[in-house]
């Protein structure tokens, strides 16, 4: 397992929960720190899709539609969740260097506020 890979894990929030495929962003330990990708973009408020990173290369990155990152929802999972799974594929060099300035730009506007 390796940053940038894209694999497929059930994501819970209170209540309920679904399997969707996750960014694994960085790896410390025994921990993945993942973003989630979701495909529903239209509906959102502004707010939810300033957070939202579009992956252009989405077949590339093994995905069946045009697809988001969510970097408005980090979670972390143990390693061990993932370990025995095959990643379904893995962001480009092209979307990585996207999302590190999204990110980048993104932290940076937090500041400014």
């Amino acid at each position: 397992m390796k940053p940038f890979e894209i694999y497929i894990s059930y994501v819970s929030w209170g209540s309920g929960g679904k399997h969707r495929p996750v960014l694994v962003f960085s790896l410390k330990d025994a921990t993945a720190f993942i973003y989630p990708i979701k495909s529903r973009y239209e509906n959102k408020s502004e707010a939810i899709k300033t957070n939202y990173f579009e992956i252009t290369n989405w077949q590339y990155a093994g995905l069946d539609r045009l697809s988001y990152i969510d970097t408005g929802s980090y979670f972390t999972l143990p390693v061990s969740a993932l370990n025995n799974k095959i990643p379904i594929g893995e962001l480009s060099l092209e979307d990585r260097q996207r999302l590190l300035a999204f990110l980048v730009s993104k932290n940076s506007n937090k500041q400014n506020r």
